[in-house]
């Protein structure tokens, strides 16, 4: 069975190892704070200081561990992991967003999203796989995706691409990874009130129209509401299951909207 260490400890994930990238954002944080009070030990790997960032311990005591690394510098990534022990579950959670009208996208914009959110989620997942292959004990690796990797959402079309990708990413590792008892999957949150898209609905008035009208259930997402999807991917709830995405959007993906 995949992941031998997360299989048996059912939704109290007591004795799992956990690293998060990009943990020091808003939903990483939400994800490393819910496995750690499920009893995991979380290694949030960030590329800002320790300096720069609040205690990860308040709420977890030791169970959350820091370090500073960037998801864009391979070698890095790939120590950073091989460090950890056990190893059960890796978050490839890192990623930006700038938004812009497609006609103003500039090469740079470009080219920073697709390095950090697609480039980077690749040197988290194959330094994951080659620790997880090494040890002989399986594992999860599990990419933050988007409900936008499926539908167009105006002015973030270089992120919604790099979504996308991370789908098939995870697809492609998931049928060559099978073998050795490792599972791929993508959580696909919503509009998450955190980071970006809170700070759009605090201050652009057109974008909480938009984002108010596109939700069914009628309100944001929470990051805490993506921590715990989170946690279900991490449990024996979903020990068969690779190369999915879960889907936690309250309905975005479902609804046709004018730009």
């Amino acid at each position: 069975m995949a992941g031998d260490g997360v299989a048996a400890a059912g939704m109290d994930l007591a004795g799992i190892g956990v690293a998060v990238t990009g943990g020091a954002g808003d939903i990483g944080a939400a994800i490393a704070a819910e496995l750690a009070r499920r009893g995991a030990h979380v290694h949030v790997l960030d590329r800002r200081a320790p300096a720069e960032v609040g205690s990860f311990r308040s709420a977890a005591g030791s169970r959350i561990e820091y370090a500073q690394v960037d998801v864009t510098d391979a070698a890095a990534v790939e120590a950073a992991l091989a460090a950890i022990e056990p190893l059960d579950v890796v978050f490839a959670n890192a990623g930006v967003v700038e938004s812009a009208p497609f006609l103003d996208i500039t090469a740079e914009q470009w080219r920073r999203q697709v390095e950090v959110n697609l480039t980077g989620s690749f040197h988290t997942g194959q330094a994951a796989a080659r620790v997880m292959v090494q040890r002989k004990r399986g594992g999860r690796i599990i990419f933050t995706g988007s409900w936008i990797q499926e539908v167009p959402w105006p002015e973030v079309a270089v992120y919604s691409v790099t979504k996308a990708g991370i789908r098939m990413l995870a697809k492609s590792m998931a049928l060559e990874l099978a073998p050795h008892r490792i599972l791929v999957n993508v959580l696909a949150p919503g509009i998450v009130d955190a980071g970006t898209a809170r700070r759009q609905r605090l201050t652009e008035p057109q974008y909480a129209a938009r984002a108010a009208r596109v939700v069914p259930l009628g309100a944001m997402q929470t990051a805490e509401q993506v921590g715990r999807a989170a946690a279900v991917l991490c449990s024996p709830a979903t020990d068969y299951m690779t190369g999915a995405v879960l889907l936690v959007d309250g309905g975005a993906s479902l609804f046709h909207f004018d730009s």
